[in-house]
């Protein structure tokens, strides 16, 4: 009888591993998605976490400022990256990802394959050789699926819009208007990323027809004058509009002329200078900024 007592306790305990089993698997699936806007200084960075874990970086900034955003975000075991991008190789978007590639495992990498006769270029190339990834050309139609379910609502997609073309192994005057362009659908939710593509890009996706309505829009080229057309503004039918840029740089990002059209359509901005990190947790029907209720 004097046993009975440690086998209530044992089963107690039993009951309790098993419920911490169930939480850890449940945690391997979860209907959020989170995307996360860096705030790196005068560049890009995005990091995507999909609801089944998988994990996906656009762009690395202009240092390895990277390394330390990632370390908040990953687990401090977790050193693998599923998918990187390079929307264009300039210093601002390539610089952060060579600093990545040295440190994670990296299983796929999705770029333009533009040629650049720069330093960084150079060692980019070198570390993607040797990483031993898989390496994807982007080019419109192009369609990243990262969920194992066939329920349109649990889908999450990444569509390449951007560019038209293969262009690996060419030479182009400005890499800029080479941006990959990628709209990542997920249940009801949408968010239009496009690198530092001009104006002129922006009209060629209007005038071919090219599905573009997203609720959120990452704005081209840091705020400046070059991007966001007033009608691609208006096509998109935006309600949040992320300036990633840098505090005090001396391009003048954004410019006056990009926030008058933003204000134009009633736009929420935000900004990685005056924000910070800028995060959504998006379920199927809804997204919000994590710091908001």
């Amino acid at each position: 009888m004097k046993q009975k007592p440690v086998f209530i306790i044992l089963g107690i305990l039993a009951g309790l591993n098993i419920l911490a089993w169930i939480a850890v698997l449940e945690l391997s699936f979860t209907q959020y998605l989170e995307v996360t806007f860096f705030d790196i200084g005068q560049g890009d960075s995005i990091f995507i976490e999909t609801p089944e874990n998988h994990q996906i970086l656009i762009d690395g900034g202009p240092t390895s400022v990277i390394l330390e955003k990632l370390g908040e975000e990953m687990s401090f075991w977790d050193r693998t990256i599923d998918l990187i991008v390079l929307s264009h190789p300039e210093h601002d978007h390539i610089a952060g990802l060579i600093e990545v590639l040295k440190r994670y495992k990296v299983e796929n990498i999705l770029w333009t394959g533009v040629l650049r006769d720069t330093a960084e270029y150079r060692e980019w190339q070198k570390l993607i050789n040797e990483e031993g990834a898989q390496i994807h050309i982007a080019q419109a139609g192009q369609k990243i699926n990262c969920s194992k379910f066939d329920s349109e609502q649990l889908k999450f997609n990444l569509d390449i819009l951007y560019p038209r073309e293969n262009l690996a192994g060419k030479e182009v005057a400005n890499t800029n208007n080479t941006s990959a362009i990628l709209h990542l659908v997920y249940g009801e939710n949408s968010f239009l990323f496009t690198g530092d593509a001009y104006q002129s890009v922006e009209r060629e996706l209007i005038d071919k027809g090219i599905e573009i309505e997203s609720d959120v829009l990452k704005v081209g080229h840091h705020g400046s004058k070059t991007s966001t057309a007033s009608e691609f503004i208006e096509k998109v039918s935006l309600e949040i509009a992320v300036i990633s840029v840098g505090k005090d740089n001396s391009y003048g990002h954004p410019h006056e002329e990009v926030l008058a059209i933003l204000a134009k359509y009633g736009t929420n901005i935000v900004r990685t200078d005056l924000n910070g990190d800028i995060k959504f947790l998006c379920n199927f029907q809804s997204l919000k900024l994590k710091s908001q209720d």
